[in-house]
Order: C-alpha cells, then sequence, then structure tokens
C-alpha cells in the first residue's frame, strides 16, 4: 500500500495496524456511499464501547454509586465526546460519502462523525480480540479518563429541579421556547421555565433548545434555594 494511502495515514495516527483494511474502510462508509456502510459496525462498536467503559469507572471509581456511576459513562460515550475525539483524528478527511453529503458537510456532522468513530472501535475488534480492543479504546480515552472526578457526575439541572418539586408534591415545570436568533447553523435559543406552584418565571439561554432548558433550570435551582 502506498504510504500516501488515507488509510494508512490513519492506522498510523491511531496507532493500529490492520489485518483485514476493509473492515476499516467499511467502518469509514457512510451509508450515502455503498451498500457495503457502517451502520452494522456502529451498532456493535457502540455496545462494545459501552462495556470497557462501564468496567474501567467500575475499576475506577469504588466509591461511586450506580447513579454516578451511569452519568459517568454516559458523559464519556455521548455523542459530543465521540464527536469531540473523531475531530481529534480528524477522522472526517477519511470518510467514504455520497455526493450529496459531501456537498452538505456531512464529513463535518457530529453523528456521522460520532458513528464511524463507534464503526472503526468495532473494526478493531473484529480485526483481533476484545483485550486489544479493551487497549485500544484506553487509549484513545486517556486524556478524559484521567480528567475525571465525581463532581462530573452530579445530576443536570433540570432532573434536579424535577426531583426537588417532586419532592415537594409540586407540578412539574413547563419549558418554552421564547425566542431565537441568528442562523441555522449558530442559533441562541432563549427558553423560560415557569414553575406555577412558586409563580416562577425564568428564561434561560443556549445554543440550543437543550441547553437553552438545563440553563433556565439552573437558575430557578438557584431563586429556590431560599424557598421553605
Amino acid at each position: 500500500m502506498p504510504l500516501d494511502n488515507p488509510l494508512k495515514r490513519l492506522q498510523k495516527a491511531i496507532h493500529y495496524s490492520f489485518n483485514n483494511e476493509e473492515l476499516l474502510k467499511q467502518a469509514l462508509t457512510h451509508r450515502s456511499a455503498d451498500s457495503e456502510h457502517n451502520e452494522r459496525l456502529e451498532f456493535l462498536g457502540d455496545a462494545i464501547l459501552g462495556a470497557i467503559i462501564a468496567h474501567e469507572l467500575f475499576q475506577r471509581l469504588p466509591k461511586a454509586d450506580e447513579g454516578q456511576l451511569s452519568r459517568l459513562r454516559a458523559y464519556l460515550v455521548k455523542e459530543k465526546a465521540l464527536f469531540e475525539m473523531a475531530q481529534k483524528l480528524e477522522l472526517g478527511d477519511y470518510l467514504y460519502l455520497g455526493g450529496g453529503e459531501l456537498k452538505s458537510g456531512g464529513f463535518r456532522r457530529a453523528s456521522i462523525l460520532s458513528d464511524a468513530y463507534e464503526a472503526m472501535i468495532a473494526a478493531v475488534y473484529l480485526d483481533s480480540d476484545f483485550e486489544t480492543v479493551r487497549q485500544f479504546v484506553l487509549k484513545l480515552y486517556s486524556d478524559k479518563l484521567s480528567g475525571l472526578s465525581l463532581d462530573m457526575a452530579k445530576k443536570d439541572p433540570k432532573t434536579r429541579l424535577q426531583e426537588w418539586l417532586q419532592a415537594r408534591n409540586i407540578d412539574t415545570p413547563e419549558y418554552k421556547i421564547v425566542r431565537s436568533s441568528g442562523k441555522e447553523h449558530a442559533k441562541i435559543y432563549w427558553v423560560a421555565c415557569h414553575i406555577n406552584h412558586y409563580d416562577i418565571n425564568i428564561e434561560g439561554q443556549g445554543t440550543s433548545r437543550r441547553k437553552a432548558e438545563q440553563a433556565a433550570a439552573g437558575l430557578v435551582l438557584e431563586k429556590l434555594q431560599n424557598v421553605k
């Protein structure tokens, strides 16, 4: 294989040399490009990754309870985390995409990159064995795992607010988009969180509806700290 072959460059970047490079190629192939695409590999990679991370957290954090372990695992395997690691590898440069996805910037899309990342993990597993892929994943995750703390396992503001209200038999909050601004790729949302029982209506801001809701819930929680 020529040294300038993209698959060769990627194998050097991930420090793993495939016995069957067709597995790697399939892992990088979106369904828009070929019938031999990466969706089945992504399914397998998701399960493998979850098991490896769950075991590592179990070993590293003996004092963490089930809820904390679950939240930390979700934090480490969610799309955003996979997308960040895929970007670090410049995985978008190696994807096989159909013409439509290429034109629409699919090589930058979080969902496509995170799926390819999980598919790559499955490809390593199928090319080797579980212990090899475990070491492969732990090396990829070394920075994120070294920075772990139980503080990162705290429940998100929406969950904490809902539990606070439920403990007092108060109706759950209502969230409503107040307004948004900016172009589609850079929108800002304002969402109001309304607690009828206390006549509280506070707005939060974020780059997505979910983030704006979380921001609003956090501000409501701060206000409720003084409520008896």
